[in-house]
This record gives C-alpha cells, structure tokens and sequence, in this order.
C-alpha cells in the first residue's frame, strides 16, 4: 500500500463538511431515507448485501450482492463490486486514470461488448490508500453510462458527471456535483 501523499493531504483540508452536522439547506431525511449529510468524511466503507446489477444493451456486465458502498458527505453512495461478479471479458483497461484524496490513484476501464464501446464505464483501484484497501480489485460503475439498479429500483446518476454516485430514492440531499458545490 503506498504512503499517503502531500497532494492528498492538501485536498483533504479542502472540504467545509464531515458529516457532523447538517448545513441549513439539507433536506430533511424521510422514514425510509437516510441523509447525504450524515455520511462521513474521510468516506466510510460499509458492505451492501441488496442485489446490484449493472446492464448494457440487455446484457448483464456486473451482479452482486456482496457489494462495498462508500458513503462521503454530500455524495450519493458509490456500490464497488468484487471481480467475481464482474464480467471482466467485456472490460478493457484505459489510459486514463485520476487521483482521489481519500482512495488514491484510480484506473479507468472501457467496456466494450461486440461493436459496441462506452469509454470510462468503470473504475478502479489497484493500488488504494491503506484506509481504503477493502477496494482493492473491486469495480465501480457510472450510472449515467449503464443501466445500474439497486434491488430492482433503477439508479441516477450523481448530479454533475465527475463524481459516479449512484443516486435512489432511499437518499435525501441535496447531492454535490452541480456547479456551486465544488466545497461541500
């Protein structure tokens, strides 16, 4: 596990909120809802045994209901499926990866699936920070470019298109990722 460096010690200073109160434009959470506002920062992991699926053009890419969610304030929820319940066939490595602050250096992955190709449908972490090494080999998917649900309940994506949470009804925001909220 690598050593955790300046650049992310920089960033993790960068947020205004952890998760230990609710900013005053928070929704409130209803009976069966649980608050974005009270996921914590630095991101907590927590297993996930409701049925994952992550669909392209009728075919099955990933089922699982041993799933990691990471929870980070402000953020929808992020499912991370082991490889095992991936069909890693359909995945190619791409050249593209990011940093994150908490997790580390992410790779990114290109499904492809006959003719068909969507760039970046997946990520990553190969190598995670020590905090985060339950991630290690697992995949995350963009709901905006599959068709991710949850327990059968159809998923939206995360407002703004960086971040992949995975956006349902059980979640009270409001989410970042919309212009504004780049330090929430």
């Amino acid at each position: 596990m690598p050593d955790i460096p300046a650049w992310a010690i920089a960033a993790r200073r960068h947020w205004q909120y952890d998760g230990s109160r609710r900013p005053d434009f928070a929704q409130a959470p209803g009976p069966d809802q649980e608050s974005v506002w009270d996921y914590p920062r630095p991101p907590g992991i927590e297993p996930d045994a409701r049925r994952i699926t992550v669909c392209f053009e009728g075919h099955c890419v990933a089922d699982s209901n041993q799933a990691l969610r990471v929870l980070e304030t402000a953020g929808a929820p992020v499912f991370y499926l082991p490889p095992e319940h991936v069909n890693t066939d359909w995945l190619r490595l791409a050249a593209a990866t990011s940093r994150c602050e908490w997790k580390g250096i992410a790779e990114y992955w290109n499904l492809t699936i006959g003719h068909q190709q969507v760039s970046h449908a997946a990520w990553s972490y190969p190598d995670p920070f020590p905090e985060y090494a339950a991630l290690q080999g697992y995949f995350a998917f963009y709901p905006g470019l599959l068709r991710c649900q949850v327990d059968d309940q159809p998923v939206q994506p995360q407002p703004g298109g960086l971040y992949g949470g995975w956006v349902t009804p059980d979640i009270a925001g409001p989410i970042k990722g919309d212009p504004g909220t780049e330090s929430w």
